[in-house]
């Protein structure tokens, strides 16, 4: 049986919708790939009695339990104060704590308010986790069944504290087997056409099989129990991604990360020396933004309308494939990528309404090319547009073209 995990998180910020909860997913798949069943996140506003009543439920329930939030300097945090209640140890200063928040301060030249001599304040009995980002130490400590970890809620400050501080006591202290999770990414395809195409993969009853769909991509996920073995594991993605086929750009989890598609793009790219240039109509910009910073994009070039560039608007997949070749000798690349689209910018505007999508890439070799179909708002259509454009680069570099 997997150690229970829970992950609590505190402050009306979250309760009220005013932020996001990113700490609880974050931390959901941080437990989850160590080997813990995580069963509930549960949210509690900046309430004493609340808090209390939480932390005692969990105690009872859970093997272990990640909180985040209410550490700071002022009376709406009352994490620590909750937990000296419902664990009956008082509140003890921490010497070691209050030297660290001071020290924070006088490298800022800062004097400390005497406020945050309270975040030194820490259950009696707890084990201090130090903060090397911020003023709110952590701590850890057992109340009856539950190892709880009480972190802040900053995100950066929380991650970094967790992977340096917490994520090897926590392997100590509980027998964690983990799952092995094997992501298919892709592209071009949606869910439920994938599903489609798997009809016909017969998997291990133990193997569970899963869809997201997100922004950029679709991904595919196979979850195998721990000891599945490895031989048996590797024909199955093998086989999910012949069926998926040319979609998938990368797996992830079965011999390290290979990443988004810009970073597949981008290892490609490097590895085979090559540079580019882009010129860019539908995507308006973003193409070139998700190449922000990467040496081989050697020229981006934008026009907002197809329309205005001196093209044959009639034949649009032969005018792309002649762009992509003047634009690869003008910038001196090996590689152009020019994307086009057919209608005008009440099309493109109008989220009933699809735009038709033509890219070429030229190369060393001659000009390769793909045509879409681009739906739904402005922002969506876009960032089709510039994703789809770059798959027919990745294709290309993975020798995938037609």
């Amino acid at each position: 049986m997997k150690p229970v995990a829970e992950i609590f998180s505190q402050g009306e910020e979250v309760i009220s919708g005013q932020i996001v909860d990113h700490n609880a997913a974050w931390l959901s798949e941080q437990l989850t790939e160590l080997g813990f069943a995580v069963k509930r996140h549960t949210a509690v506003g900046d309430h004493l009695d609340d808090l209390v009543a939480l932390i005692k439920e969990i105690a009872v329930r859970a093997d272990c339990c990640i909180c985040t939030g209410g550490l700071g300097p002022t009376t709406d945090d009352l994490t620590a104060e909750a937990v000296s209640i419902a664990s009956g140890f008082p509140l003890r200063l921490d010497e070691s704590a209050l030297q660290q928040i001071r020290q924070f301060f006088a490298w800022r030249n800062r004097s400390m308010p005497e406020a945050n001599c309270k975040q030194a304040m820490l259950p009696e009995k707890a084990i201090r986790i130090d903060n090397a980002y911020g003023t709110a130490p952590g701590f850890a400590l057992k109340i009856r069944r539950c190892w709880f970890v009480f972190l802040p809620g900053v995100p950066f400050e929380m991650k970094a504290m967790f992977t340096a501080l917490v994520v090897q006591p926590l392997r100590d202290r509980f027998s964690l087997s983990p799952d092995c999770l094997i992501t298919l990414r892709s592209i071009g395809i949606g869910e439920s056409a994938i599903q489609q195409c798997l009809e016909d993969l017969v998997l291990p009853s133990s193997v569970q099989l899963g869809f997201r769909a997100v922004p950029d991509e679709v991904l595919t996920k196979l979850l195998f129990p721990a000891g599945f073995d490895e031989q048996e594991k590797r024909v199955c993605v093998q086989r999910a991604a012949e069926l998926i086929g040319d979609y998938v750009f990368a797996i992830d989890g079965l011999d390290g990360t290979q990443g988004d598609l810009i970073e597949v793009i981008s290892r490609l790219m490097r590895d085979k020396r090559h540079t580019l240039a882009v010129l860019e109509t539908a995507s308006q910009g973003l193409l070139a933004a998700k190449c922000l910073g990467r040496d081989w994009l050697r020229a981006a070039e934008i026009s907002l309308d197809t329309a205005d560039l001196d093209i044959n608007q009639h034949d649009l997949a032969n005018a792309a494939r002649v762009l992509a070749r003047q634009l690869r000798t003008r910038r001196q690349t090996n590689l152009a990528l020019v994307q086009l689209y057919a209608g005008d910018q009440s099309d493109y505007g109008d989220k009933d309404r699809a735009i038709v999508l033509y890219n070429a890439l030229a190369t060393p070799k001659g000009v390769v090319s793909s045509r879409h179909h681009a739906f739904g708002a402005i922002k969506y259509k876009q960032n089709q547009a510039a994703s789809l454009a770059l798959d027919l680069l990745r294709r290309y570099l993975q020798d995938k073209c037609l």
